[in-house]
């Protein structure tokens, strides 16, 4: 068989490489197309509030008031309380699946474990409306408040709907996606640093944490990044159980909106100009929120994964 000239072989990688890097410039022209129509549509809302829209906390279109200061703040709260649920449980389901199960255990329960993913967002809702929030309203939130409710973030009414009933729905969802890529980042670890540790005496839980997480921490942060990222995002099972109130309170009880929910809720029933231009600001500030919050993950990332000077990786 005759193999391809030098020639032909150096056309193949430059062709190669120029299709990858056009590739990679469609993913930033895409993100620029979007931002431009983001602007361009929100241009009569800039005019009209400028960045009053962004600390503004009243939302009204009867009387053309709009302040998405509460939406960023929903946004933002019900996403950290899905991250403190779904870390730990996410970190303990990968650790499991990757260093303790057996064999016979190990491939099903992943299976089942990422399989939460597929499901459809509306049917999360359906199951937080009739499921979620009456035992949220019946049996958590009245726990929380007899056992810690001297703190301003367990008071209030029982609602059932709310910030709270947000936060779980929201760390149920995205607990496959953090727990099945730290997954493989576990499975990554080469066996050398495992065998090291053992081979100093260390137990099997003291080598986890030893040797298993701290060579794959960066790995693991980028998975709470991306399960950051479908927090912020989602739409209608938050839509569905967080009350859609716009409003900023320190309880967790309390009903609470989104972003994400606002636009879902009131973009087919815009009435004027000026109200469908403060719904596109709103996807803006969304845009810009996610943006900001991946990029200081991303340098968290950066910063946890340099390796100390004199320390060598496999």
């Amino acid at each position: 068989m005759q193999m391809p000239s030098p020639q032909s072989r150096r056309w193949g990688d430059s062709l190669f490489r120029g299709l990858t890097f056009l590739a990679a410039l469609g993913m930033i022209g895409l993100m620029t197309v979007i931002a431009v129509q983001l602007i361009r549509g929100s241009q009569l809302a800039f005019t009209r509030f400028g960045l009053g829209f962004v600390t503004g906390s009243r939302w009204d279109p009867v009387h053309g008031a709009f302040g998405s200061l509460p939406l960023v703040y929903g946004t933002i709260v019900s996403s950290l309380i899905a991250l403190l649920i779904a870390v730990p449980l996410s970190l303990g389901i990968a650790i499991y699946l990757a260093e303790l199960a057996p064999h016979r255990v190990r491939t099903p329960v992943s299976f089942l474990v990422e399989l939460l993913a597929a499901i459809p967002s509306v049917v999360y809702g359906l199951w937080g409306v009739f499921v979620l929030v009456p035992w949220v309203r019946t049996a958590l939130e009245p726990f929380l408040q007899k056992t810690l409710g001297w703190l301003p973030f367990f008071q209030g009414t029982y609602y059932g709907f709310g910030m709270l009933a947000a936060g779980i729905i929201l760390a149920i969802m995205i607990i496959p996606t953090i727990s099945a890529v730290s997954r493989e980042v576990l499975l990554a670890v080469p066996n050398s640093q495992r065998e090291a540790m053992l081979a100093l005496g260390a137990t099997r839980w003291e080598t986890i944490k030893m040797a298993v997480l701290p060579y794959g921490r960066s790995g693991i942060l980028g998975a709470v990044i991306l399960g950051l990222g479908r927090a912020i995002g989602e739409t209608m099972a938050v839509t569905m159980v967080i009350g859609n109130r716009p409003q900023i309170s320190p309880s967790v009880f309390e009903l609470a909106q989104t972003i994400a929910s606002i636009i879902a809720n009131e973009f087919s029933e815009a009435f004027d100009e000026l109200h469908l231009s403060a719904l596109v600001m709103a996807g803006l500030v969304l845009f810009a929120v996610t943006l900001l919050l991946n990029i200081l993950a991303r340098l968290l990332v950066w910063r946890v994964a340099r390796v100390p000077e004199g320390v060598t990786r496999e």
